[in-house]
């Protein structure tokens, strides 16, 4: 396997960890024990700085290096969990009802401890390796809170790097891409005031259901004919509210959802056109509508220099016909986009298996990290912090 000695040492202690943090799942800023969890073995470990209570639960820590260049990078790792209820069936399960890591986030903070572990004993870079420990990146946006609360400031570094785990890529793969990787998420509430009443005389009635199927169809013409075709855009309604009886029509139905696109001004336009739609539909009823749009994650646009990079580093370790530097972009979203709109960097995918072996898919109850890319994470980040950060004679 591709990875350090020294790492694959240590490989069983990193399974225990990641196991143990599994088990106790947290969501987004009630991270209180996996916060602990973690300052705990950083002490262990012996960094140089432990700074916690950043976004509530966040930690960053520092490592010096053999050296005096100055020069820092910052490595980060999500440790937020779902609220999902596990079915995996492991020993290791979620001990938790309806909450799980079920997005592998357990996986990423076990593969920054082994790497901390490696260059606290090790040192063999010259510069300053921060070590971002990030709460809340489901929904709530704890890069973004991090960052308002100063992190660059407090911890300058030249650039920053994040990673996620892939399932259906193969173990012992990589692969990442230059520009617009990840789409920005937004979402939207909408609210119909119709006029209730019995059902059985829909007549003296405005019905917000009807309105409500409507404004869906219409919803769907934003990606087929109000946006460019060479753009990308999705618009999903996630959540239909309304009416509590079978012989009532309700005064008012609210539907939720998500959009996603790759550039913000496709956000801007989509937003636009919601809010237009959503109106006219309404009025054609004689219903009211009332539209709420929040910007949640900006795209995640990755730099190219430091793609190459991180290619490099991954070629190196894993082999050239293991790493994939032109990979679809994906429709997903990470708050790391906040971070990159700060500092250059990158945000690169590690294989967790394919199949029976760490191929289900994120999100999904049965989903759980894939204990061996443990050691091939912790590796890359290792090299990255000696590659980007030499030692000189």
């Amino acid at each position: 396997m591709p990875v350090i000695n020294r790492i694959a040492e240590f490989h069983e202690e990193l399974t225990r960890w990641r196991r143990e943090m599994h088990a106790h799942p947290e969501t987004a800023f009630e991270e209180v024990w996996t916060s602990d969890f973690i300052a705990a073995r950083l002490a262990e470990i012996g960094v140089d700085r432990i700074e916690r209570g950043i976004a509530k639960t966040g930690i960053v820590a520092t490592i010096k290096g053999n050296g005096a260049s100055g020069r820092a990078i910052g490595l980060r790792a999500d440790f937020d969990a779902l609220d999902i209820t596990e079915t995996t069936g492991k020993p290791w399960a979620s001990t938790l009802p309806g909450k799980m890591h079920a997005c592998g986030h357990d996986g990423h903070t076990t593969m920054l401890l082994g790497a901390a572990k490696y260059l606290a004993e090790t040192r063999n870079f010259d510069g300053t390796a921060v070590l971002v420990f990030q709460p809340a990146e489901e929904n709530e946006g704890g890069g973004r809170v991090m960052v308002e609360e100063g992190l660059f400031d407090r911890f300058p570094v030249d650039a920053v790097y994040g990673m996620h785990n892939r399932p259906g890529l193969a173990l012992g793969k990589m692969c990442m891409r230059a520009g617009p990787a990840m789409a920005g998420f937004d979402i939207f509430e909408i609210t119909i005031h119709g006029y209730g009443g019995h059902a059985a005389r829909p007549h003296t009635t405005i019905d917000p259901v009807v309105v409500q199927a409507q404004i869906v169809q219409a919803l769907q013409t934003i990606a087929s004919r109000s946006t460019d075709p060479l753009d990308s855009v999705v618009v999903s309604i996630t959540q239909v509210h309304g009416g509590d009886t079978w012989n009532v029509i309700p005064e008012k139905v609210v539907l939720r959802g998500t959009v996603r696109a790759f550039r913000t001004e496709v956000q801007d336009r989509t937003e636009a056109t919601m809010s237009r739609l959503c109106r006219n539909v309404a009025a054609a009823f004689e219903a009211t509508v009332d539209v709420r749009y929040e910007r949640r994650y900006p795209p995640l646009s990755n730099n190219a220099d430091h793609i190459d990079l991180c290619a490099g580093v991954a070629r190196d370790l894993f082999g050239a016909d293991n790493v994939d530097t032109d990979p679809a972009p994906v429709m997903g979203s990470e708050d790391f986009a906040f971070m990159l709109n700060e500092r250059p960097g990158a945000y690169v995918n590690i294989g967790n298996g394919v199949g029976d072996q760490g191929g289900v898919m994120v999100h999904n109850p049965g989903y759980d990290f894939n204990d061996a890319a443990l050691p091939q994470g912790a590796s890359f980040w290792a090299r990255l912090v000696e590659t980007l950060m030499p030692r000189t004679a």
